[in-house]
């Protein structure tokens, strides 16, 4: 028994030895579980491409959304461990969403084997541009004095832009309408357009409009101030103090990846975010690269783990849950 068990082991290893060296054999799923055209689809097109040009397959985008960005999250959770699907995760697929829904589809930590984190964003919030304030403390008195008449939007409910604008509200006092989009992009063209009026945007999809002065900028929604951003100043300095609401995006395969797969998918990321095109294209999303030592599985595992912690109580406290 003891020899076919020991048998049995090294033929497992063997197997999983010869599927990590001639990994990538066929082409490859990036799950991207948001609708095109937002910052989750951006990051994935562009690791996507990396991986595409740096792995000798085609590594192709599918865009799965809904629930928040947790159904097609949840299709890698539950795929094959062989390295062939993927998840661009980030703050609400990994971190928030298990202490919004009363019923989760996934566990965050037990059905995922971390990868790399790719860059960290700041959010903003934004309005219309005849919104009638120029600053915070501005936008506080207005939107209390005039709450049964405003709207805020989202790319959905249950999505980290739409809980930003929840904490936001709730640290306000404020109770202002909701009105989800199927994706950021409806979203944006709306308020743009005057039909709602304001939003909390990650900077990917915020500074297109900023910069073109189609919107407001009002403040970051985070403590100090976003690199891509410099003028804008946070909340936190505009009175709200200790605000603070960042984002990230990472990489996540589903537990119980070989190892071997997973430290060159990671090897494949590290070389990209070294490369000045790819740090080109993602500070011109608005992302701040992440440091070299927080870029192992290790620490992806570390982090999401303290994150899934950080958020537990501000949410709770919010009384959102769906």
């Amino acid at each position: 028994m003891v020899r076919l068990m020991t048998s049995l082991a090294l033929a497992l290893l063997t197997s999983v030895g010869v599927q990590a060296q001639t990994y990538p054999s066929r082409s490859a799923a990036v799950i991207v579980p948001f609708s095109p055209g937002g910052p989750t689809d951006a990051i994935g097109r562009i690791v996507a491409d990396i991986f595409t040009r740096h792995l000798g397959q085609q590594f192709i985008v599918n865009n799965i959304g809904g629930a928040g960005g947790t159904t097609g999250t949840n299709r890698v959770a539950k795929a094959a461990p062989d390295g062939y699907q993927f998840v661009i995760g980030n703050v609400g697929t990994f971190a928030q969403s298990l202490w919004l829904y009363k019923k989760p589809l996934y566990d965050p930590v037990k059905d995922f084997a971390p990868v790399a984190l790719i860059t960290d964003e700041a959010l903003a919030v934004v309005a219309r541009n005849d919104f009638p304030a120029n600053n915070l403390q501005e936008f506080i008195a207005f939107t209390k004095a005039n709450q049964s008449k405003l709207r805020y939007s989202s790319s959905g409910v249950g999505g980290s832009n739409h809980l930003a604008c929840l904490m936001l509200n709730a640290a306000i006092g404020i109770d202002i309408a909701h009105i989800p989009y199927r994706n950021v992009t409806q979203a944006v063209q709306d308020l743009i357009a005057g039909r709602v009026d304001y939003q909390c945007l990650t900077l990917p999809a915020a500074l297109p409009q900023i910069t073109s002065k189609t919107v407001k900028p009002i403040a970051i929604l985070t403590k100090s101030r976003a690199r891509a951003l410099p003028e804008l100043p946070s909340a936190h300095e505009q009175g709200l103090t200790d605000f603070d609401i960042p984002t990230w995006y990472a990489l996540f395969l589903p537990k119980q990846t070989p190892r071997p797969i997973v430290e060159k998918l990671n090897r494949a990321t590290v070389l990209a975010l070294e490369t000045p095109s790819v740090q080109q294209r993602l500070k011109q999303l608005g992302g701040d690269l992440v440091e070299r030592e927080r870029r192992s599985p290790e620490y992806l595992a570390d982090f999401l783990a303290e994150e899934i912690r950080r958020w537990e109580a501000p949410i709770k406290a919010s009384g959102v849950e769906f």
